[in-house]
């Protein structure tokens, strides 16, 4: 944590005053208070880091105080009634919410707040087809995310705004603001590849001139901003592990505003950038471990979930793991990552770094077996000094390496080494304070700023930190740690900010969020990953010298290009580089420096179960038309012509989904599959109907966004109940539903 020492909470200042929060929960019990300092929470940020003295100027933000009465309190979560002057819209779903259970009145949880600042000023728009508006997310809790990809803490965010979009899909819209430290973080293609590669399904701006950040008044990453459905600005949150408090918060602000009928509960859809992804044999590969007595390449195919085993001439050796995300032992088709990233081999038996798991697992190549060695399958919420080993919760296990019987892990979540002497049942700290710094001196003292990959040299360990730019020395006789790349023990946490693309000597050299290193015979290789290059240190001068890479993302192999690589191993003349975002293997001739991709002949992507989604969101009424008359042996087309909103149309990007079915026979599938938008139309295809005379059920959902392409897409769905009687001879070949969506 940089800068921003402990988490203080802050309301709105009015004149130059400090105001009070006032809560008020169901008892009617006002709480007014000063914001406290309260616990340091993992956040990643800097109040004066370089060239953002303007962010100390901020307009501070109320935070989700409330949230943490309703915890403390343990109240439970009823649907309220708004205790505005006007009324509440008397709709069916209000009252039924109301008839659910003993309703309270409340008052708005965030009441009297200013309207949100604007979205505009990002750069590009991704994960949706277009800008999106707060006007066109009014109806929705907004929950805007401001993170950089780099940040260990923002990736640990990820999992808590998946688990909140999926248990309120129609009343929360996650905004990713991405607010880039690093330069490479702000180029568009870059932010779109982390995004397929963290898996995220909700839109993402790419905020490069740090616009939003500051008109939000954001200093650490990763932030979280609050908006209510009628665009008002109700809080700001900083840290990770909130998944608990923002659920009671959005839970309290949800049923408020679905009892005051401000709240839209129209699904919407999002064009994913994981749609634009080919299928390709290796999916953003992490990280390599060579074999070279047995002649075995291991490759951390992260984002396939496994861990593939080839031979140094390229055949495919073996797959561990189903591909699937889980953590289950087994044997190698059942056992189970997710996404995995750092290897040791000792003797027989391979240790994996589980990255996203929080796990350390055990391959028993012999047996081909896997088991979990360490961790319990949770992160750890506080900086633990470890135990058992199963007991003691992980945080982000980057990368593993084995010295004399203990295996050294680079825990990246709390910036520090962990150690496991084999054979016993125990793990914990090995260096660093937790501190996210570069500072050097003793292992308990010293500071590291994540961890990312580790490699030997007898009872010597380097260790390349990607938040610090930095590639440390540990020597394990001595107890210390130094820094011989990059710069460290600035003040305030600048080392985390001096970051580039400069050979040279040392401390004078920089690098850009290195993730790979390896020893070789008195040198290092780093793969200076933002920077698109590898580097050499020579270890006598601690030189660091360019050895490929033009700096520019690319694939070309001459000269040689690379994106983000991560990964490295050494077989003799042979340098094996993860060229991660290219979704390759490279071998690096160490001879004359030339580049070929090292090919896995026979392996491809997973097998893994289809996600089918044929599901309809229960339609409010079903839509009764008069009977309909079709040719008898024809087949036929049904045109639906809704009538959308002002500045909405159809969007031909959104999936269009029917089923037809027999009204007597539900389960009597008569056709289902995919429709078409065709100018401001809906139509599908229909075979001809065997029956002379019937009752059918339609069901259907498409899309329609703002212009028909605009970035908020609504989903909606309708359900038909059609009679139709077939006559022979008959013209008619279409069937014209009507729909009004503005009576909705």
């Amino acid at each position: 944590m940089i800068g921003l020492r402990n988490f203080r909470l802050e309301t709105v200042p009015q004149n130059g005053e400090v105001p009070t929060i006032e809560a008020c929960v169901s008892t009617n019990k006002k709480f007014s208070l000063i914001p406290p300092l309260l616990t340091r929470p993992s956040v990643h940020g800097e109040v004066g880091m370089p060239g953002k003295q303007a962010f100390l100027n901020r307009i501070y933000l109320i935070p989700f105080v409330i949230a943490s009465f309703f915890l403390s309190l343990n109240l439970s979560i009823s649907p309220v009634l708004a205790d505005e002057k006007s009324p509440a819209k008397d709709t069916k779903q209000s009252k039924k919410n109301a008839k659910q259970d003993n309703v309270l009145t409340v008052k708005n949880p965030f009441p009297n707040r200013p309207k949100a600042p604007s979205l505009d000023g990002g750069k590009e728009w991704l994960n949706t087809s277009g800008e999106i508006t707060l006007k066109d997310l009014r109806g929705k809790v907004v929950l805007i995310d401001f993170w950089t990809y780099c940040c260990i803490n923002c990736m640990h965010v990820l999992p808590d705004l998946a688990y909140l979009e999926k248990k309120y899909p129609n009343e929360l819209v996650v905004i990713g603001c991405h607010s880039a430290k690093f330069d490479n973080e702000k180029e568009t293609d870059n932010i779109r590849r982390a995004i397929q590669r963290y898996e995220i399904k909700h839109p993402v701006i790419n905020d490069a001139n740090m616009t939003v950040w500051r008109k939000y008044g954001v200093r650490a990453w990763p932030s979280m901003v609050l908006i209510d459905p009628e665009g008002n600005y109700c809080g700001h949150l900083s840290g990770e592990g909130n998944r608990e408090l923002l659920d009671k918060v959005l839970e309290r602000v949800i049923a408020y505003h679905r009892a005051k009928g401000t709240l839209d509960e129209t699904p919407v859809h999002f064009e994913l950038e994981s749609n634009k992804l080919k299928k390709t044999p290796l999916k953003f590969p992490g990280k390599l471990l060579a074999d070279a007595p047995n002649q075995r390449l291991f490759i951390s195919d992260s984002n396939h979930n496994r861990i593939v085993i080839a031979s140094l001439d390229g055949k495919l050796i073996d797959v561990i793991g189903s591909g699937q995300i889980g953590k289950k032992d087994g044997d190698y088709k059942t056992a189970s990552f997710d996404h995995p990233q750092g290897m040791a081999l000792v003797g027989n038996t391979l240790y994996v770094a589980d990255t996203e798991n929080h796990l350390i697992r055990a391959i028993d190549l012999n047996k081909k077996q896997v088991t979990t060695l360490a961790g319990t399958g949770e992160q750890a919420r506080y900086r633990s000094a470890g135990g058992k080993l199963k007991e003691s919760a992980l945080n982000s296990p980057w990368a593993l390496a084995e010295i004399n019987g203990v295996l050294y892990i680079c825990m990246a979540g709390p910036h520090q080494i962990w150690s496991h002497k084999l054979g016993t049942d125990e793990i914990g700290v090995y260096a660093g304070s937790g501190r996210e710094d570069i500072t050097n001196g003793p292992l308990e003292t010293s500071a590291f700023a994540q961890t990312s990959d580790i490699t030997v040299d007898g009872d010597v360990f380097y260790v390349v930190d990607s938040e610090g730019s930095a590639v440390r020395k540990v020597d394990t006789k001595n107890k210390k740690v130094t820094t011989i790349a990059g710069a460290s023990d600035l003040e305030r946490g600048r080392a985390l900010f001096e970051f580039g693309d400069l050979d040279g000597i040392g401390e004078k050299s920089r690098l850009q969020h290195p993730l790979g290193v390896l020893f070789d015979k008195g040198r290092l290789f780093v793969a200076d990953t933002y920077n698109h290059k590898l580097k050499t240190i020579d270890l006598k001068t601690n030189e660091v010298k360019t050895l490929l890479g033009t700096g520019k993302d690319g694939d070309a192999l001459n000269p040689a290009q690379f994106s983000e690589p991560s990964g490295l191993a050494l077989v003799g003349n042979r340098l094996f580089v993860a060229d991660t975002n290219n979704h390759r293997i490279c071998e690096v001739n160490l001879n004359d420096n030339k580049v070929t991709e090292f090919k896995v002949q026979g392996l491809t992507t997973p097998s893994l179960p289809k996600k089918s989604d044929d599901s309809f969101s229960p339609a409010k009424n079903t839509i009764a038309v008069s009977a309909q008359t079709v040719d008898a042996k024809s087949p036929f087309k049904i045109s639906v012509t809704p009538k959308l909103p002002a500045e909405f149309k159809l969007s031909p990007l959104a999936p269009v989904k029917f089923s037809f079915t027999s009204d007597a026979d539900p389960k009597k599938t008569i056709a289902k599959g995919k429709g078409v938008v065709k100018g401001n139309q809906v139509v599908l295809e229909l075979p001809a109907l065997t029956a002379q005379s019937d009752t059918y059920l339609l069901n259907l959902r498409f899309g329609y966004c703002r212009d028909g392409v605009g970035g908020l897409c609504k989903q909606h769905s309708a359900h038909w109940k059609i009679p139709i009687e077939t006559a022979a001879g008959n013209k008619t070949s279409e069937i014209s539903l009507p729909l009004d969506l503005l009576q909705d």
